[in-house]
């Protein structure tokens, strides 16, 4: 999945005329610029690079800025004011190529007017703390930003606007994936609302984002709108490719492997002990030794104070299912290389994690209900880190078990 490779390949099947404006944002905004300059040689004239890690551009034409994630800060609202201003007086023939990949919405916040940076940032994290879905969540930040939703290719018309997607997002909507920046957006004011009742927080947003909302009149443009009329966007990469190089790579070692799904969701500790029973079921039906790939991005909801992600929180949950069972193990792993707010990409458990983590007195049960699976895993030295990989495509999710396995109890 690596970035500079997919915009190699789909510049070349991609017609770019004229001058281009060049604005790549996300965790692979850094080698998918670079990527783009030396492709499109002296064609780009200026642009914008937002990442949640410095990069270097061999430019002195693109201005880089770090922005954060999951919850937006100021050098990020700074980048995204950048992007409005380069992109708002481009004419007919000139082309703003927008490079997005994962983390892009969080990491280009420009707020609606009347709202503040931190004004989004508390909806954001009362969001996540929720256990709202990536859908859930951009639907909100859609209509609490002057960027989002087809904003960004409205503010740039009447030029053309080229948009290749890296999908970090189930199902791969180019409607969801970094909030839409350069398509129609088929949620509304009143869809982002209920979002938040539904979630139990509208009481608890900031009194400018409820009044924002209530108002109704700041909608996104929708489908047919001329404003999106020049805009092209194609996804150039996602899960579907990693789980398959994981496939692959496993049936290598000898393994009988298939990937399940690449549309893996649900709250992440469950998750984990169903893709468990997935496993045993599986080894005991073929009786070889098995490897099952999942993909996708499951949730959290958090009741703790604990540090943690949602691949360590499955792992937990698949190490309790597992628990002193022999010849199993399951692997869940930001393709990123960074689950939530920790430094590890995700975590590795097998039949014994269970008893280990009892002769260290430590309680699974407890755990979970702190969401500090981040502990958990770090005292086990089960935690996997490998670094931001520069790339986005969700998770990717491994389970291993050799035979003799019983099957589930149903």
């Amino acid at each position: 999945m690596d970035p500079g490779d997919l915009v190699r390949g789909a510049l070349t099947k991609t017609r770019i005329e004229g001058n281009v404006t060049l604005v790549s944002v996300g965790k692979a905004a850094g080698s998918m610029a670079s990527a783009a300059l030396a492709a499109l040689a002296g064609t780009v004239r200026q642009g914008v690079v937002i990442s949640p890690d410095p990069v270097v551009i061999a430019s002195d034409r693109i201005t880089c800025y770090v922005g954060g994630h999951p919850v937006p800060n100021e050098r990020g609202l700074e980048g995204a004011s950048a992007i409005a201003r380069i992109v708002e007086p481009l004419e007919a023939d000139a082309t703003l190529l927008c490079l997005i990949s994962g983390g892009a919405s969080s990491l280009m916040a420009l707020p609606a007017a009347g709202l503040s940076l931190a004004d989004i940032a508390s909806t954001t994290t009362l969001l996540l703390r929720a256990g709202a879905t990536i859908q859930q969540l951009n639907c909100v930040r859609k209509h609490l930003d002057q960027l989002k939703g087809g904003r960004l290719a409205a503010l740039a018309f009447p030029a053309r606007v080229v948009a290749l997607v890296l999908s970090d997002v189930v199902g791969d909507s180019l409607a969801t994936i970094a909030s839409g920046p350069t398509v129609a957006d088929p949620s509304t004011v009143a869809d982002a609302a209920d979002v938040l009742r539904s979630h139990g927080i509208w009481d608890l947003v900031p009194a400018a984002v409820r009044a924002h909302l209530e108002t109704g009149m700041d909608e996104s443009p929708k489908a047919g709108d001329p404003l999106l009329s020049r805009s092209v966007n194609r996804i150039i990469g996602s899960n579907v490719t990693a789980a398959e190089a994981a496939c692959a790579q496993a049936r290598s070692l000898g393994y009988v492997a298939r990937v399940v799904t690449t549309s893996l969701t649900g709250e992440a500790s469950v998750v984990g002990a169903d893709i468990v029973r997935d496993a045993r079921d599986e080894c005991a039906r073929v009786a070889k030794r098995i490897a099952l790939i999942f993909a996708g991005e499951t949730t959290v909801t958090v009741r703790g104070a604990g540090t943690g992600g949602r691949n360590q929180e499955l792992v937990l949950g698949a190490a309790v299912a597992m628990d002193g069972t022999p010849g199993m193990a399951v692997a869940s792993l930001g393709t990123d290389g960074v689950d939530g707010p920790t430094d590890a990409a995700g975590a590795v458990a097998d039949g014994e994690s269970i008893i280990k983590a009892r002769a260290l007195h430590l309680d699974p049960a407890a755990t979970l209900a702190a969401n500090d699976t981040h502990t958990f895993w770090k005292a086990l030295g089960a935690l996997v880190r490998t670094g931001p990989t520069g790339t986005n495509v969700m998770d990717i999710i491994v389970a291993l078990a050799v035979p003799p396995v019983t099957p589930a109890i149903k």
